[in-house]
C-alpha cells in the first residue's frame, strides 16, 4: 500500500498540512484503501511527503475531526466505515480543500437553508417548534464554544426536519460534521457567539408564525452574516499562515 501511495504528489500552494489532507483524500477516494483499512503510519507518510511528522499529524487530525478516520491507540489510523456521518463525502471537504471550494460550499448551503426555512414555516408541527425552541435556548445559555456549536447545528437540523422534505433534510444531516467545524472556526475567530444567536431568533419567530416568506428572508440574512464571518475567518487564517 505504501508503494502505491508514492504516486500521490503534493503540488498546490496551500499550507502544508492542508496539502497533505487533500492528498490523503485523493488517496482515500482512489480505491487503493477501503473502509476499515489501516493507513500508512505517520512515519511512513512523513517520509513520503518529505515533511515532519507533526505536519502529517495535523493533517490526520483534520480528517479525524470530520469523522473520516479513526485513531486506535497503539494500533494506528484507520479509514472509517460507511456508517460514518460524513457521507456523502463529496460535499464535506470544503474547509480542507481550499478557499474556492469552501466558498462554493457556502453558496450551496445558503440556497438549501433558505428553501428549507420556507418549507419549515409551512409544514412545521408543535414537536418541531419545541425542538427549535429548545436548541435556541441552548444556544443562548451556552457557556462554551462546543456547547454553542452543538446547539447551533441541532437548530438547523431541526428546521430541516420540519421541512418534511427527506432529501433536503438528509442533505443537511450529511454536512452536519462540516457545519460543526465551520461554526466553531467562525466563533473562535470572532470570540463572540451573540451575532449568530441573534440571527436565529427571527428565523424561529417566522416559522412559529407560519410566514414562509419571512422565514426565508430571515434565513437569508443569517446565511449572509455567517458567510461574511466565515470569509473573515478564512482571511485571518490565510494571513496567519503566510506571515
Amino acid at each position: 500500500m505504501v508503494d502505491q501511495f508514492r504516486r500521490i504528489e503534493v503540488v498546490r500552494p496551500e499550507p502544508v498540512a492542508a496539502e497533505i489532507a487533500r492528498a490523503l483524500l485523493d488517496y482515500i477516494f482512489s480505491g487503493q484503501v477501503e473502509p476499515g483499512d489501516k493507513l500508512p503510519s505517520e512515519r511512513q507518510l512523513a517520509e513520503q511527503f518529505g515533511t515532519g511528522r507533526s505536519v502529517v499529524r495535523e493533517a490526520l487530525k483534520s480528517l479525524g475531526l470530520l469523522g473520516i478516520v479513526d485513531f486506535r491507540q497503539g494500533d494506528g489510523t484507520y479509514l472509517r466505515g460507511p456508517d460514518s456521518e460524513i457521507l456523502p463525502r463529496v460535499i464535506e471537504w470544503g474547509l480542507l480543500l481550499g478557499e474556492r471550494r469552501t466558498l462554493d460550499l457556502v453558496e450551496a448551503r445558503q440556497h438549501i437553508e433558505i428553501v428549507v426555512a420556507g418549507l419549515a414555516a409551512e409544514r412545521r408541527d408543535q414537536d418541531d417548534l419545541r425542538e427549535m425552541r429548545r436548541q435556541l435556548t441552548a444556544m443562548q445559555r451556552a457557556k462554551t464554544t462546543d456547547a454553542f456549536v452543538e446547539a447551533d447545528v441541532a437548530f438547523h437540523l431541526s428546521v430541516a426536519a420540519a421541512s418534511k422534505n427527506t432529501v433536503l433534510s438528509n442533505m443537511q444531516t450529511s454536512i452536519a460534521a462540516l457545519l460543526k467545524v465551520w461554526i466553531r472556526r467562525v466563533i473562535d475567530a470572532a470570540d463572540d457567539s451573540r451575532p449568530s444567536y441573534q440571527e436565529h431568533v427571527p428565523i424561529l419567530r417566522a416559522i412559529e408564525g407560519k410566514d414562509a416568506a419571512a422565514a426565508s428572508k430571515a434565513m437569508e440574512a443569517h446565511m449572509h452574516g455567517a458567510a461574511e464571518r466565515l470569509r473573515g475567518a478564512l482571511e485571518a487564517h490565510k494571513a496567519t499562515s503566510t506571515a
